[in-house]
């Protein structure tokens, strides 16, 4: 596992081959987009439609558009220490204290690991998934560990 901090207590993860698709994926579609761009020139074969240059860049800048939406799914992270974790899915922030975690769970089958809350709430943890093997388990064991930690503190 990746670390960010040179503190070992500090579990730091992203999703690995999610980035690596998104990023792929992202340069495929500007390539695209940009292709079928390059070939928008002149009438159409009906001979009906005429297309213009400014076509030609709305078509560029829509792959762009396109990518950038791809490229949205690089962003689900966690960071935990002694204090608790911040888990960062596609939209935002969520910080918890590690006195209101019951569970960290990584259930066979599921696509990414769970945080299990005391009110029965439950946060996907986008950021370490099934898909990245070794470096999810070694994610889950440190999250574990600051967890079992952190009950054995109170």
């Amino acid at each position: 596992m990746s670390l960010i901090s040179t503190d070992p207590r500090v579990v730091s993860a992203r999703g690995q081959k999610a980035q690596r698709v998104a990023y792929i994926s992202a340069a495929a579609i500007v390539l695209v987009f940009t292709g079928v761009a390059m070939t928008l020139r002149g009438k159409t074969e009906s001979g009906k439609s005429f297309f213009h240059p400014e076509d030609q860049i709305a078509m560029i800048i829509l792959g762009f558009l396109a990518a950038i939406a791809v490229l949205w799914f690089t962003r689900p992270r966690v960071i935990a220490d002694a204090s608790g974790l911040r888990v960062r899915n596609l939209l935002g922030w969520i910080e918890v204290p590690w006195e209101i975690v019951t569970a960290v769970r990584f259930d066979r089958g599921s696509p990414w690991v769970a945080i299990d809350l005391r009110d029965d709430d439950v946060i996907s943890v986008m950021a370490v998934q099934a898909t990245d093997k070794d470096y999810a388990v070694n994610a889950v064991r440190g999250l574990r560990a600051l967890f079992a930690e952190s009950q054995n503190r109170d």
